[in-house]
């Protein structure tokens, strides 16, 4: 059966969304349809409003609608330590779950030639300049992937070029966590990465 060209363009619109498949694209512009209308228009502003008002930081990345976003703002946090993350979701987690109060750097994702992801793409050229500024220490907080080592390994070898302490977080056993369900990535990397208690 066809939909009409505004539901159908309703549906696709839908599908951007990560994890969201044609079946759940239809239920959803149903339930809008049906039951949120006033919901959906809400939606639909408040979707439009940000795009028009939020940019990326000029100094992490990070989202923002000022040039500085307020981590970068704050100038009680610790300009000379710099985390490195690959997504806004990323520094999100670390300051709900930790005490760092350094700045962050925020890649929007990591090295992947084959998808045409590249330095550039990332806005090392920004983190470059930074590296030559203040900053004394870069903490790679990336993800555990091939693409996510690829990335850490680009980073650390530019920090050395501008002599900047390079460090990374520990992966490996979660807390809580039983060694005989953790799979053998992680628990290799928890034994090459222990330390002295």
């Amino acid at each position: 059966m066809a939909f009409s060209p505004a539901l159908s363009r309703l549906i696709d619109a839908f599908r951007v969304l990560p994890g969201v498949g044609a079946k759940s694209a239809q239920r959803m512009a149903f339930h809008v349809l049906q039951r949120e209308r006033e919901g959906g228009a809400h939606l639909a502003d408040t979707l439009k409003r940000a795009l028009d008002t939020i940019r990326h930081c000029k100094e992490c990345r990070m989202f923002a609608e000022r040039e500085l976003c307020d981590i970068c703002a704050d100038e009680r946090r610790d300009a000379i330590r710099v985390c490195i993350v690959e997504s806004p979701a990323d520094v999100m987690a670390i300051e709900q779950h930790t005490d760092f109060r350094g700045r962050y750097f925020v890649l929007m994702g990591r090295l992947s030639p084959i998808d045409g992801v590249g330095p550039e793409e990332l806005g090392l050229s920004i983190l470059r300049e930074r590296m030559a500024g203040r900053v004394e220490e870069i903490i790679l907080a990336v993800g555990a992937t091939v693409e996510g080592e690829a990335t850490a390994q680009y980073i650390a070898e530019l920090a050395h070029q501008y002599r900047v302490s390079v460090t990374r977080i520990a992966h490996g056993v979660p807390v809580g966590g039983e060694l005989e369900y953790v799979d053998a990535g992680t628990l290799s990397q928890a034994f090459s990465g222990r330390r002295p208690l």
